[in-house]
């Protein structure tokens, strides 16, 4: 597979764990499940056994390919590429270097293979991007450290031994500024059957060039160490042949169809940054039937409230305090399944990089490109939209970016290089829907006060509008901190010293409130 070198420093891949004979362990299961004499073990392969794993692939029975994982640590690889394709299933597991804590780097963007005039464009925009976010760091700092001192008093008498908090907290909302170029590093563990899709899937949108070039070094790690894989690993679908792509060449490409899109979602989302749009007619009523069920018991043993309190409330639930998250293995709570939510959601691509990481949450996430138009289209943080010097240079950057966007497309530079200059900020449109299970969780972790701003502001309004329709389910989704008070589990806080300086266990939600 011919691979475009990017002008930037190049991705570096290193397989760094893995299961030893993998793909002998895949065989060795199959045949355990026709086995009359007990486990079979990953021994010698036969030319049997390869027929065994080609037609138990063809066949679609994969379940034994999941059995071999394998850790990646990847470097020099873009935002965007994380949040379009290595973080857009549920099957993985990540650590990356987070843009909240650790300051970007001059240096650390990816650049595409662009020449001349395009290439001069992209630099400068770079550039141009990076000054706004030190200069921004330095405007903010002074609100932040205020309001960092009005949540924290007594800190005040050490004032300095708080300015790497507060200089976080700076650049925590100066990232917006930043473009999804930007590089992480990061592990990223998956099995054996989820790289398969990757390379069979690596040609699709948004970001295909680098899609291509570091699957390509993940699947040459996986030859390296058990070249037996060539035996069924497939090659990539050409991008021409993916659903999307054939779809797009029956459109007018000359009508710009996204900004109607983007009017006609914005329209129905109204003053919200998240709409409730969906959900079960009867949930209240089907989940306690359902925990009757569990249970054993009739209705007239247990009322519809009774029930529901039973699992809900950490009063009668201390699962919920707990923090080794077990919902899912515990027969009483796996009933939250059966409650259901579906959200019309609108965010900046930094959130939703953090939102994205509750992968049991699912969502239908755009193709980016189709969603931009020449305008610019962005979130604004409020940190920076109450300080009118940040305000008037964010927009400014804003104003600039896309402007040098709308220059490389003009000029032919094909969309997935021009849209690396798109700033964290950019709005991405979607609808995700959930279980009570997952979101009960995800909300429990996203409305500490510790979590990231516009992130927590969307789980609130999301929660708001499950209250107005099922009041006692909704009454129970609160914090950490919340839950481990009903719960007799203390610290209520289970922090430590990252405590956010607030008694948030004690506030109805309509007092919920932050700055920083």
């Amino acid at each position: 597979m011919k691979r475009l070198i990017f002008r930037s420093k190049e991705p570096i891949v290193r397989l760094t764990k893995y299961f030893p004979n993998s793909f002998r362990n895949a065989i060795a299961a199959a045949r355990t499940c026709y086995s009359a004499s007990g486990i079979v073990d990953d021994g010698k392969i036969t030319e049997a056994d390869y027929r065994i794993a080609e037609t138990v692939y063809q066949a679609g029975h994969h379940t034994v390919y999941q059995h071999g994982y394998f850790q990646f640590a990847l470097e020099n690889v873009s935002r965007q590429f994380i949040w379009s394709f290595l973080h857009s299933h549920p099957f993985y597991n990540s650590e990356q270097v987070s843009q909240r804590y650790v300051k970007i780097k001059k240096d650390g963007f990816l650049t595409p293979p662009l020449a001349s005039d395009a290439l001069t464009i992209y630099e400068r925009t770079i550039r141009q991007q990076t000054d706004c976010y030190r200069r921004l760091s330095d405007l903010l700092k002074p609100d932040v450290e205020r309001a960092y001192f009005d949540r924290f008093p007594a800190r005040q008498k050490n004032r300095e031994a708080y300015g790497l908090d507060i200089t976080r907290k700076a650049r925590e909302v100066a990232r917006y500024v930043m473009p999804v170029a930007t590089f992480a590093y990061l592990y990223h563990t998956i099995s054996g059957l989820t790289l398969m899709r990757y390379y069979r899937l690596c040609q699709q949108a948004d970001v295909p060039t680098e899609q291509r070039l570091v699957v390509g070094k993940m699947v040459d790690e996986l030859r390296r160490i058990d070249p037996d894989y060539e035996r069924i690993l497939e090659e990539p679908i050409p991008q021409m042949q993916t659903p999307e792509y054939r779809f797009f060449q029956t459109l007018d490409q000359k009508n710009p169809l996204s900004l109607g899109f983007i009017r006609e979602f914005d329209a129905d989302l109204g003053d919200l940054s998240s709409k409730l749009v969906d959900w079960k007619i009867r949930q209240e009523s089907v989940l306690a039937s359902s925990i009757r069920e569990v249970m054993g018991l009739p209705k007239s043993a247990i009322s519809d409230h009774f029930a529901i309190e039973l699992v809900m409330n950490p009063g009668k639930n201390p699962l919920f305090g707990e923090s080794l998250n077990m919902t899912m293995h515990d027969k009483l709570t796996r009933t939250l399944n059966h409650v259901s939510y579906s959200f019309r959601r609108k965010l900046s691509h930094t959130a939703d990089s953090q939102d994205q990481r509750h992968r049991t949450t699912p969502a239908s996430r755009p193709i980016l490109h189709r969603h931009i138009s020449e305008g610019p289209d962005y979130i604004t943080p409020p940190l920076i939209e109450q300080n009118p010097k940040a305000l008037r240079l964010y927009q400014e950057t804003m104003e600039k970016t896309w402007d040098s966007i709308n220059r490389l497309r003009e000029m032919g530079t094909r969309e997935e290089f021009a849209l690396y200059l798109l700033p964290n900020a950019v709005s991405v449109r979607y609808t995700q829907s959930a279980d009570l299970l997952s979101l009960r969780h995800k909300y429990a972790m996203r409305i500490c006060y510790n979590a990231q701003e516009e992130i927590w502001r969307l789980s609130l309004e999301e929660i708001r509008q499950i209250r107005e329709i099922n009041p006692l389910i909704g009454s129970y989704l609160i914090p950490p901190c919340g839950l481990r008070q009903l719960s007799d589990i203390r610290p209520f806080c289970p922090e430590g010293e990252r405590f956010c300086g607030e008694r948030v266990w004690t506030y109805p939600l309509d007092r919920f409130r932050r700055f920083i």
